[in-house]
């Protein structure tokens, strides 16, 4: 995003839930809701970035997989496609969007709102006839080289706060029994982010209520934040192309 600002493309950012099932910070006012708050943070991140609009599309958050939150019909999990996508494809329609990215067929690591976005996203593009859908996704075998290698170090990458041992993060097996992003042969577009990497960093930083999610990348020191980070994975839909490309625009 931040690449794509500084190259004079108008950048939007779509967001689908309020995040109303997230960490809840111990800061947060009585005249204040956890939405309100991650409002402000995406707007502050969004700011970081270079975006300059953020829209919400209005649905809420759908928790992780197996949550009672699964099930309410406001989720976003629970909304038929077409109907969330035309929403989506209002905005495409208004931006005439040429470039899009979405989440890749599982979310990444099966998160429900994640997967919702593919197939909402995906359906969004048609209708509004966008030309370049890029599915944002992590590549599998850089991350299980980073596993091992701080395993070698002697550092454990833990999962998330359930209990007092958090389970070791295991790339082969997320919330949705699937391995974590896609193996790297399946990869079209490779872009390195680098040189933005210290804005990488503080959009993160600026969402501060999701303590559990973001203090682990935050703790890492800058130059092992660059090489878990400095890169990012993308499936261009329809692409034939056996080589790499660099960019998500047309050269």
């Amino acid at each position: 995003m931040v690449k794509a600002a500084a190259a004079g493309h108008r950048v939007v950012l779509v967001v689908a839930t309020g995040g109303e099932y997230g960490e809840v910070p111990e800061d947060l006012t009585p005249d204040e809701t956890l939405v309100d708050r991650r409002r402000r943070e995406t707007e502050r991140s969004a700011a970081i970035l270079g975006a300059q609009r953020v829209v919400w599309l209005g649905y809420r958050d759908s928790g992780m997989t197996g949550w009672e939150q699964n099930k309410d019909p406001d989720s976003f999990m629970a909304a038929p496609v077409d109907e969330a996508a035309e929403r989506l494809a209002a905005i495409l329609r208004e931006e005439r969007a040429d470039v899009m990215t979405v989440y890749d067929w599982h979310g990444n690591y099966g998160h429900p709102d994640h997967v919702q976005v593919h197939r909402v996203g995906h359906r969004a593009a048609e209708l509004a006839g966008v030309p370049r859908v890029f599915e944002a996704t992590m590549n599998r075998d850089h991350v299980m080289r980073m596993v091992a290698m701080a395993r070698e170090m002697g550092v454990t990458i833990s999962r998330g706060p359930e209990g007092e041992q958090p389970p070791e993060f295991d790339p082969n097996d997320t919330d949705d029994g699937n391995p974590f992003g896609m193996a790297e042969s399946e990869i079209t577009t490779v872009v390195d982010v680098g040189d933005v990497i210290d804005k990488k960093r503080a959009s993160i930083a600026a969402h501060a209520s999701q303590v559990t999610d973001t203090s682990f990348f935050l703790q890492m020191p800058p130059d092992v934040f660059r090489m878990a980070f400095g890169t990012e994975w993308f499936i261009l839909t329809g692409s034939s192309d056996e080589a790499y490309a660099s960019s998500l625009f047309p050269e």
